[in-house]
């Protein structure tokens, strides 16, 4: 028999102390007091956060609110995450810019990287945030401090409350960040593999970081070739989808050989499907879409998705 599952004493920074938990590694720019260089430090506690029906996207950061990456955001609401590929010498530096304690001007001094102009200092008057000249991928972001009422939130050497749930300064050492991505810059090879299709020569190497353990080092994982899995080729049973068109609150109704068209469209997305038939239908004066209104607005659809791809 397998070895049974032992319970571990949950600690503080229980992703790293009492688990093993897969993270991104990144570089955080962000500028220093008066806007003339930028700083970066390292973050693993950055992910998606906005990813649908929103108005935007958005990634939350979590960090020491006292670090020189909350007090830039704090203070100019801007950063760049910086996704770098994997080497012995990428991980080192970035090591080495997440110790803490540095000013922006010490962490600067000696670091290998190259920043350069962020797309968004071209469109804007006031200083940006670089990015990182060796980075594979950048988010380009905005602190939306209206959140949480966190628009008030200054600079202090100290915390000592009210604090926040989720947004700006959230306890004593901690702060949260929810950033909106204003763009996402990719490198040609790897653009192309998002709008052609990935495969296991063109997948981006981006590192998986471990953490700080043993009090002694930092571990970070090295990229490996992936490998891919088909989705499923399940199909939704009609009946199910009669069901499911029957109850949308709306006089447009389908054909059975409408329904038949997307039989194989994943039940948790079903509905939203054919809320957007209706949609479509509503605006086309069209009462009963049958097939050929289906083909119309697949066709449609096909067209907006190679709009968004130029």
């Amino acid at each position: 028999m397998k070895d049974r599952f032992e319970e571990i004493i949950i600690k503080d920074n229980f992703y790293q102390s009492s688990s093993f938990f897969p993270m991104p590694l990144t570089l955080i720019g962000t500028l220093n007091e008066d806007k003339t260089l930028t700083s970066f430090g390292s973050y693993s506690l950055i992910f998606p956060y906005y990813i649908a029906g929103k108005q935007y996207y958005a990634m939350v950061l979590e960090c020491r609110n006292t670090s020189n990456t909350a007090k830039g955001i704090l203070r100019h609401g801007k950063c760049t995450i910086n996704f770098l590929p994997y080497s012995k010498k990428n991980f080192a530096q970035h090591v080495a810019c997440g110790f803490p304690g540095d000013t922006p001007e010490e962490k600067m001094k000696d670091f290998r990287f190259h920043p350069v102009d962020s797309f968004s200092s071209k469109e804007s008057k006031e200083p940006c945030p670089k990015i990182l000249e060796e980075a594979l991928q950048v988010f380009e972001c905005t602190w939306m401090k209206e959140l949480d009422h966190a628009e008030n939130d200054q600079v202090l050497d100290e915390y000592e409350g009210p604090y926040h749930d989720f947004n700006g300064i959230t306890s004593k050492f901690g702060a949260h960040f929810i950033l909106r991505i204003d763009k996402i810059l990719v490198k040609p090879f790897y653009k192309e593999a998002i709008v052609e299709g990935a495969t296991r020569s063109n997948f981006c190497p981006l590192p998986t970081n471990w953490g700080y353990r043993d009090s002694k080092y930092f571990w970070c994982s090295d990229f490996a070739k992936p490998h891919a899995i088909g989705i499923p080729d399940r199909e939704v049973d009609l009946s199910s989808i009669q069901y499911a068109a029957k109850r949308l609150n709306t006089d447009v109704t389908f054909t059975d050989d409408a329904l038949k068209t997307i039989v194989k469209v994943p039940r948790p997305f079903l509905k939203l499907v054919l809320q957007g038939c209706v949609k479509w239908a509503e605006e086309n004066g069209v009462k009963v879409i049958t097939e050929k209104e289906m083909k119309i607005i697949a066709d449609k659809r096909s067209a907006e998705k190679k709009k968004k791809k130029k």
